[in-house]
């Protein structure tokens, strides 16, 4: 698979145009990955983040049923910017803009710009969204890091509350109370159990501590998607503009109408600090 190259004084990061996806983002000064390096190491999700339940949802009295993916048998996982191959519009040694044209029946009709650029120790991600039919519809962005997860790497967020996870991946009833495991307003060391949850009240950043090297994760929105596998090397702190099933939820909180030409924008940093 083709990957192309960002590095500065700072960091170093491979990026493919097959998914948007970066494989590696490293600390040059610190000889450790940032993120845990593979062909998904960091992913964008467009037109939406997660899943719907049962695929569709109801827009303005119409039931709208959601495209079949070729990553999920049930859903329309993550949409599927993550599985399309992007445009490489321009590319130098600090900075890579991709983009990408998707049209599907449900009505999603997008084109999609991303840029990755790297500036001293932070790596920023820039995503917008425009919206291309004359039939308006429903969008949600984010963004899927896998961060490298050593058994010392302690993990600290602030959240108002969460939703557990229920069948099929799909959240439960939100709950005001953390749990032991849910917890990480102080900062701790993940445990080693399947965790795969979305948080509201997030402040927009967190911090991932190990050994020498402190990570920061900001973007500002008020959703976080967690996600552990047990005696894997990475944890997943997932920006979403929306929670999981929005589409499903009163209000559908996060997502954003779009007529035509309108755009929306989501942008995340990663650094080092």
């Amino acid at each position: 698979m083709e990957t192309l190259l960002l590095e500065n004084e700072c960091l170093r990061l491979t990026v493919a145009p097959q998914g948007a996806a970066i494989h590696s983002l490293d600390s040059k000064k610190h000889q450790q990955p940032i993120l845990h390096a593979g062909e998904k190491a960091l992913f964008p999700m467009l037109p939406l983040a997660n899943r719907v339940a049962g695929n569709a949802f109801m827009l303005h009295g119409e039931n709208i049923e959601l495209p079949d993916s070729e990553a999920d048998a049930q859903f329309f996982l993550h949409g599927d910017g993550w599985l399309k191959s992007w445009r490489v519009e321009t590319h130098d040694a600090s900075q890579i803009t991709l983009s990408l044209e998707s049209r599907h029946s449900c009505g999603f009709d997008y084109q999609a710009r991303l840029t990755y650029r790297l500036k001293g120790p932070h790596f920023m991600a820039e995503l917008e969204l425009t919206h291309l039919a004359n039939k308006p519809m429903v969008y949600g962005l984010g963004f899927h890091p896998f961060f490298h997860l050593t058994p010392a790497t302690r993990v600290q967020f602030s959240a108002t509350g969460f939703w557990p996870e229920g069948e099929k991946h799909l959240p439960k009833e939100w709950r005001g109370e953390l749990t032991a495991q849910t917890n990480f307003i102080k900062p701790k060391i993940p445990d080693n159990q399947w965790l795969n949850v979305g948080y509201s009240g997030w402040s927009g950043s967190a911090l991932i501590e190990r050994d020498d090297m402190r990570i920061q994760l900001t973007c500002p929105t008020p959703y976080l998607m967690v996600f552990r596998m047990p005696d894997e090397p990475f944890i997943c702190l997932e920006p979403q503009s929306h929670p999981v099933n929005a589409h499903n939820m009163a209000g559908q909180p996060g997502l954003v109408l779009l007529e035509r030409q309108q755009s929306t924008v989501m942008k995340m940093e990663i650094a080092i600090v």
